[in-house]
């Protein structure tokens, strides 16, 4: 399936799911600025407000932060017999970070990065 497509039924999808306006914040991939997500977005006016990060900004992506942490304190001293035991303590030590939110808001003060957009204030209460 054509990458643009995925990434633009991900966005119906998540706005079904969320109900109300997003702010979604993306790096420069390719995919995020593909004819498909433009397309979506221009027939859903409103109801999703993209940001995207500078290139090569990797400290500013909280994601980088979010997929780093199990890399460095979960599955670093782990020796996995094979591929798929590997997998599973991944989803495993992920699964545990959903469960410590305050984790995750740590990542998005150590990118230093802002909850206020131009039009609307985002908080974690909304």
């Amino acid at each position: 399936m054509n990458r643009g497509l995925q990434a633009a039924q991900f966005l119906g999808q998540l706005r079904r799911q969320i109900g109300r306006p997003l702010l979604v914040i993306w790096d420069g991939l390719a995919v995020h600025r593909s004819r498909n997500v433009k397309a979506y977005l221009e027939g859903h006016p409103g109801g999703i407000q993209l940001a995207q990060l500078p290139g090569y900004a990797p400290e500013l992506n909280p994601v980088e932060y979010l997929w780093g942490h199990p890399k460095r304190q979960g599955v670093a001293n782990v020796c996995p017999r094979d591929l798929a035991e590997l997998g599973s303590e991944a989803r495993r030590k992920l699964r545990r970070m959903r469960a410590r939110p305050s984790l995750v808001r740590a990542f998005w003060k150590q990118a230093d990065l802002s909850l206020r957009t131009n039009a609307t204030q985002y908080s974690e209460d909304q």
